[in-house]
């Protein structure tokens, strides 16, 4: 071993060693790589900064944006709603749901790009179950990891072991080869996750998660008394109310009913439209209302104005709070409400929004709010549109708003450009499974398509990246480099053909596995393929074997990257999201791997005869 190597083993040992401690960031400690290779005389300047420049660093910064565009119009949450209505209160069922999908995606498209999307997904349906992401975040990483052993072209190892195939004159994998392990390793990841779940969350870690630090619509429900105050209402044909201005109807000075929200159809389906004191009822409308004077008779006033009652679900709009905004709001000195009642300032005109509640000294006031003169230190509760709830926030005109609920959280703020999302995630996969593209081409041609129809804008797609994450990937890249210039790889491979040449093929296929598993600890999958494939070819030639068992068995262990947050992308994306440590990676990674190796070994031959 040359001093060369000796330094570069005992850089990855440090480094490796600082990543368990955690006393530096990770990302700092791949820049401190980075500048100990280049000081050292290892790599030069242009090798040791070669990842800054790596398609795929490009690429997965690239999926942050999309999946950035697929939360900000509503698709990645309503992705987490199926998963929620599918799966429940059951958080079993959830992760069950969540990794069949996860893989599923996987064996058409990039693991890493399926996993960037999800992990917003993810996050919100821990919130609304009470979860902690940490129970899931890993899980939805393994799952990915294991979609690579679904089809021929799910990962770039499956594709690199088949071209080494070819070169050597011999027919490739077919498409579906790889799948019979693949689903094999799916069932077992399943089964390990549903366990292992339980070791991700400490104690402390699991209560925090629970914490409320903001109120929810729930509480603000509460506090004002305004459950059983909300209806859902439809114009029938020839109701008085088609063609009138909400204003010129009175209806909140006449019977107490304030008007909250509007349905209306477009393009054969109802959204939701803002409800200002201008707003003009259409045929076939449906009415949200708050009904905050318990003497009317419901009754009575549909039969009047020709409405008819329909379900609503959740208390008070809670189930709505995507469409239907609501927060609290407190007079400030000097306003002009001071004094004046909602009617006299017309309060709807003037912030197009609804008062549904006032809180004076700590008590509620009941009934019919219009006629009540406001004071100083009075807190209402304002209901309607997100941006002009936002818009009261930015103003501070006459009122200063207080913390937003937590469902603002849940807000789509680009919810209309869903359909132009979906498209240009499709056409992004679409793209990549032609190969006419490269993908990271595909990537940022769909990232441009998002920002031509406003799914999302440049503040936010910057924000959206996780810089850190790209970091440590760019920081690690060196190390490939390091080890194959001063022969550490080399070295490795000369080993692994002196210790199992002449042994069972077993044992070759065993020593092939754990060879791939160690080398993709330091570097990436890709690059293990690449130099262990031909290994698997020439030791099948020397043993007198098909090459097909012990080529399979490479890709297989290629894509078992399980062991650190650093062995795959797809491990670094939820490292910071899931809050796991270095240490969570190896005490959920390490038995799956064993796992998977010793699964790996007994089916490979029984599907690739020897």
């Amino acid at each position: 071993m040359n001093k060369e190597l000796i330094w570069v083993v005992s850089l990855l040992l440090i480094a490796i060693a600082l990543f368990i401690s955690g006393k530096l960031r990770m990302d700092v400690v791949a820049l401190l790589v980075i500048i100990a290779f280049v000081l050292s005389g290892t790599l030069t300047l242009q090798e040791a900064t070669l990842g800054f420049s790596d398609p795929n660093v490009i690429l997965i910064a690239a999926l942050f944006i999309i999946g950035e565009g697929l939360v900000r119009t509503g698709v990645a949450l309503n992705m987490g709603d199926w998963l929620i209505k599918v799966a429940g209160s059951s958080e079993t069922k959830m992760l069950v749901l969540l990794m069949l999908t996860v893989a599923g995606l996987g064996a058409v498209m990039s693991s890493t790009g399926v996993v960037a999307i999800f992990i917003p997904v993810v996050l919100s349906v821990a919130a609304k179950m009470g979860s902690s992401p940490g129970r899931l975040m890993m899980p939805l990483s393994f799952a990915g990891l294991i979609s690579g052993m679904m089809t021929l072209v799910a990962t770039p190892p499956n594709l690199v072991v088949n071209s080494e195939l070819q070169r050597e004159g011999l027919k490739g994998f077919g498409f579906f080869d790889v799948t019979p392990l693949g689903i094999v390793a799916l069932l077992l990841g399943i089964g390990y996750m549903l366990v292992a779940r339980f070791w991700l969350v400490t104690p402390g870690q699991e209560e925090g998660s629970k914490q409320q630090f903001r109120r929810t619509f729930r509480d603000l429900i509460r506090d004002y008394k305004l459950s059983g105050r909300a209806r859902r209402l439809g114009l029938r044909v020839g109701s008085p109310l088609i063609g009138r201005r909400l204003d010129d109807l009175q209806l909140r000075e006449r019977y107490g009913i304030n008007v909250v929200g509007l349905e209306r159809w477009r393009k054969f389906r109802r959204v939701m439209v803002p409800v200002t004191a201008e707003t003009t009822f259409r045929a076939r409308d449906v009415l949200l209302i708050d009904m905050s004077d318990s003497a009317v008779d419901l009754r009575e006033f549909c039969s009047e104005w020709l409405l008819e009652p329909m379900i609503l679900r959740g208390d008070y709009f809670s189930e709505r709070a995507r469409d239907v905004g609501m927060a609290e709001a407190i007079i400030i000195p000097d306003s002009a409400l001071l004094g004046k009642t909602l009617g006299d300032v017309a309060f709807r005109s003037r912030h197009d929004v609804s008062v549904v509640g006032i809180r004076r000294r700590g008590e509620v006031l009941e009934g019919k709010l219009t006629g009540q003169p406001l004071e100083l230190g009075d807190t209402l509760l304002v209901i309607g549109d997100w941006k002009k709830i936002r818009a009261i926030q930015q103003q501070k005109r006459d009122l200063i708003l207080l913390s937003l609920p937590a469902e603002v959280d849940d807000v789509a703020p680009a919810a209309s450009q869903a359909p132009h999302a979906i498209f240009c995630l499709a056409l992004m996969v679409a793209m990549m499974l032609t190969e006419a593209i490269p993908n990271p081409v595909a990537a940022l041609i769909a990232c441009l398509l998002m920002g031509k129809f406003r799914c999302i804008d440049m503040e936010s797609a910057y924000r959206s990246v996780h810089w850190p994450g790209l970091i440590l990937i760019v920081g690690m890249m060196p190390f490939a480099l390091a080890l194959q210039k001063t022969g550490g790889v080399a070295l490795i491979v000369k080993g692994l053909m002196d210790v199992a040449g002449g042994k069972s093929p077993h044992v070759m296929l065993l020593c092939l596995f754990i060879l791939c598993a160690t080398i993709g600890l330091f570097i990436s999958n890709t690059a293990t393929a690449v130099l262990m494939a031909p290994v698997g070819v020439a030791a099948a030639h020397q043993m007198g074997l098909s090459p097909y068992p012990f080529t399979m068995i490479v890709a297989v262990a290629a894509s078992a990257a399980f062991m650190t947050p650093v062995s795959s992308p797809v491990n670094t994306l939820v490292l910071g999201p899931g809050g796991y440590r270095f240490g969570d990676f190896v005490k959920i990674g390490v038995p799956f791997t064993l796992i998977i190796m010793l699964v790996s070994v007994l089916l490979v031959p029984l599907l690739f005869p020897f």
